[in-house]
Order: structure tokens, then sequence, then C-alpha cells
């Protein structure tokens, strides 16, 4: 071999491992960085003509599609089990755990108990006041309740607004890559980076819709979600959804109220079974249009079991049948074609509120014109005594068993907690699943052990071709002393 060919070989070396140490540098400083994909130096031996040496093919970046398609499918239901617990949580603490100050299971065994005080001392205008406070406390729980209720929508609706666009913006940008990746796939040029970011906007949308991601021939992608759904493929859609600020009982999606999903101004379907099923945005829709919806209706039938315990026909004798009873619709009789949003309208009826004077209606009767025997407890104890019958609701929202009123809205409050514990379950085992597949994945990434055994190699080489080229440098200084 000539000095020269010594010299390009040698040359060659150096180029290749002043590559690959970078890359071992770049390896390790992102050792722990998600979606990074480990880089390796592709060498190739030297082009005919040449005396050897070797040739930078390209940079490989390992990445194991199968591990991260599993992965993003367990981030999809980790972004569902999330926020359905979260939501499951919140319900609960408004609720309240039975026995709690404030829950509303207290706040009815308070209204009881009352009413038992009242009964056993009907003269006392202060414990005729307490039925009135515990009442009242009631009916404004309930209407706590369903306020909290539709808020719990109208942030559901927001969230899924925010999911939107930021989906949107997502795909966008994965159109503009895919158009780097083939432009540098047919330059030769180093993709990796744009892989990175690929990966990292994959990630990034893979908690929202549960995605399937396809690899074409010229390097760029083509995404779907597991639903059947195009999002990109050859170029983005445009997925729809029209916000709305306020929200009120009856409105929903079926009704064309609400906004479902659009695909290119295309309805799509938009419920938890759809194209879009999986991932926390098919939790939002499912939180805004099913689990509230259905806690609404059953805060809406134990408001109005409560209304017809005590109304007309009950045990107040002095009521007409068109007569507001103890618990009102917003200060009107209740009407049973107007269930709908019950829970956010009950109030106690006006002619006994607390600090009126009127509590002596409690004890005489709402339609009484005077005070009675103040000793007399016939009232109070009709009144304790409904609550405590076993009544068929008539709600269709509400199991239609024989029930008294504290177990009605304990029922209730059993189911809340039901919810919170099935969802804190299924979050936990998605959980567990996500971790697990991350820790594989990082597992399959960079090992700075192996990095540092490679960089050690690389050096010995680095040193190994410097040692050539300071050989050949000494000969040529030798053969231009001759």
């Amino acid at each position: 071999m000539s000095l020269s060919g010594a010299l390009y070989n040698a040359f060659s070396g150096l180029t290749a491992t002043a590559r690959a140490a970078g890359l071992v540098s770049t390896n390790i400083s992102n050792a722990t960085t998600e979606s990074y994909g480990r880089r390796e130096l592709a060498l190739t031996p030297g082009a005919q003509g040449t005396t050897g040496g070797v040739q930078i093919a390209g940079v490989i970046r390992h990445s194991d599609p199968v591990l991260v398609a599993d992965r993003r499918v367990s981030d999809a239901e980790l972004g569902y089990g999330k926020e359905k617990f979260a939501y499951a949580q919140r319900i609960e603490n408004l609720v309240g755990a039975t026995g709690e100050p404030g829950a509303l299971t207290s706040r009815v065994t308070a209204f009881e108990n009352a009413l038992l005080n009242a009964a056993s001392n009907p003269a006392s205008t202060q414990r005729l006041e307490n039925v009135a406070t515990t009442a009242d406390a009631l009916a404004r729980d309930l209407n706590t309740l369903s306020s909290e209720i539709q808020s719990s929508r109208v942030a559901a609706d927001r969230s899924i607004d925010s999911q939107v666009k930021s989906l949107n913006e997502a795909l966008t940008r994965l159109d503009e890559i895919n158009d780097d990746v083939v432009k540098g796939n047919i330059t030769n040029s180093d993709v990796s980076t744009l892989l990175d970011e690929r990966q990292k906007l994959l990630d990034g949308i893979s908690d929202m819709v549960s995605l399937t991601v396809v690899e074409r021939e010229k390097g760029d992608i083509a995404v779907f979600t597991s639903g059947g759904a195009i999002l990109l493929d050859g170029s983005p859609v445009e997925v729809g959804f029209e916000r709305s600020h306020a929200i009120d009982v009856g409105d929903s999606l079926a009704g064309g109220v609400l906004s479902g999903l659009t695909l290119d101004g295309r309805p799509v379907d938009s419920t938890s079974g759809g194209m879009f099923s999986g991932g926390s945005l098919a939790a939002q829709f499912e939180i805004r249009d099913v689990t509230t919806v259905a806690h609404q209706a059953e805060l809406d039938g134990i408001a109005r079991d409560l209304i017809e315990r005590l109304g007309p026909g009950g045990p107040d004798a002095t009521l007409a049948a068109t007569d507001p009873g103890l618990f009102t619709d917003a200060g009107i009789p209740f009407d049973p074609l107007n269930e709908e949003g019950l829970a956010g309208r009950i109030a106690l009826n006006a002619l006994v509120a607390p600090g009126s004077g009127g509590a002596w209606r409690l004890r005489d009767g709402l339609g009484a014109v005077t005070q009675g025997a103040v000793g007399d407890a016939t009232l109070l104890q009709g009144l304790s005594a409904a609550l405590s019958q076993t009544v068929v609701p008539t709600s269709s929202a509400l199991t239609p068993s024989g029930t008294s009123f504290s177990n009605l809205v304990a029922d209730f409050s059993s189911a809340v907690v039901g919810d919170r514990v099935r969802a804190e379950n299924e979050f936990s085992f998605y959980t567990s699943q996500n971790t697990a597949l991350k820790e594989l994945e990082f597992s399959k990434g960079v090992d700075t052990d192996q990095e540092l055994q490679n960089l050690m190699q690389i050096e010995q080489l680095y040193t190994a071709n410097a040692k050539v080229m300071s050989t050949v440098d000494e000969l040529l200084e030798r053969l231009m002393a001759i």
C-alpha cells in the first residue's frame, strides 16, 4: 500500500471515529429523554478504485415499532382512565362520604333529626327554626351538586376543544416533518432529529386518541385512530369541534345542541365506541354526554321524591292539590312533566324559610291561617314518618323498588363511591401497565454502560488512525530529506 493510500485510510477512519464519538455523546446526554432513539453510525468499505478505508453510510436510529405501538395504546388507555377517575373523585368529594359533616347523607340525617327534636317539643320556636334551617341546607346542597355537575359538563366541553386544537396542530407539524423526512432520505441526510420530534408529537397525542401509525416506503407515515378515522395520509385532516360556553341541563349531543367531532367538515361518531374511542378525548365526551347526565337525572329523581313525599297528598292536610309543598320547584308547585334539572331548582317553601318568622307553619301546616295548639306535634311526626316511609320512586331515573328517603340518598352516595373505586382500580391498572411498557422501552434504548464501552473502542480506533497518520508523516519527512 502506498503512503498516500495509508494516509487516506487513516483519514477516513479518523473522520468516522470523530462522528461516532459525537453520536455516543448524544446518546449518553439523551439517555433519559423520552421519544429519543439511540443512534449508531453505519459504515461501509471504501469505494472501488480507492485503497480501502471506510465511508459513512448514514446514521441508524434504533426503535422497536411493536413496543412503541403497544405503549401508545397504553397511553390512550391511561389518558381515558385518568380523566374518568378525576371526575369520579370530584363527584365523590362533592357528595361526601357517609357520616362526614356537609355530606349529602349528613344533610338528610340532620333534617330528620331536626324533625324528631321539634316533634318532642313543638312549642319551641328554636327547634322549628332548626327544621327550617336543615331543610334549606338540604335543598341548597342538591342545588350545589346540580350546579357542579353542569360545571363538569362545561369543563369537559372545554377540554375537548383544547384537545382538538392540540391534535390539529400536531397533525400539521407531522405533515411538515413527513415532507422533511422524505427530502432527507432522498439526499441521504441524517433525519434522526426529525424522527425524534415526530415520535414526540405522536406520543403527545397518543393519550388523547388511540393511534395506529403506518410507515410508508419513503419514510413518511400515515396516522389513523384505532377506530378507523384517517388523521394523516398524504395530508392532514381537519378535526372540527364547536365549543359551548354554557350548557343547560337538557342540552345534549343527540339533540343537536352540543357539538360532536367532524373530519374535514363531515360528522363522525363521537361516542366512546366511535372512531375516536380510547384516550382522554373519548373520556371527556363520555363525561359530558353520559356520566354527568346520569348523575343529574338521579339527583333530579331524589329531589322529586323529596318534594312528593312532603307535598300535597302527604302529611300536611292544609295543602290543596295545586299548592306548593314544603319543598318547591323554584317557589312553585312541582310539575311531573318538568323533572329535568329539578335538583338545581328545588327550594324550601318561602313560607317557612329560616328567619322568616313562619317556622310555626311546620307545626300547624303551610296552609294554616293562624297558629294552632303549640303542643300539637302531629304534622311534625307526619313529616318524619313520610321520610321514613317505604315508597317506590316515581322517577324513571331511579330503581323502581320501595325505599325510604334516607336509603334513597344513601344508595346514590354508595353508587358514587363505587364508581370512584372502579375508576381508581382501572386507573391503577392502566398506570402499572403503562409504566411497565415505558420501562421496557427505556431498557431497549440507551445503555450508558455500553455507550461508554463503545467510546473506549472509538478512542482506541482514533488513536490507531492517528498513529498511522503520524507514521506516514515521519516517513514523508525522511523521503523529503533524502
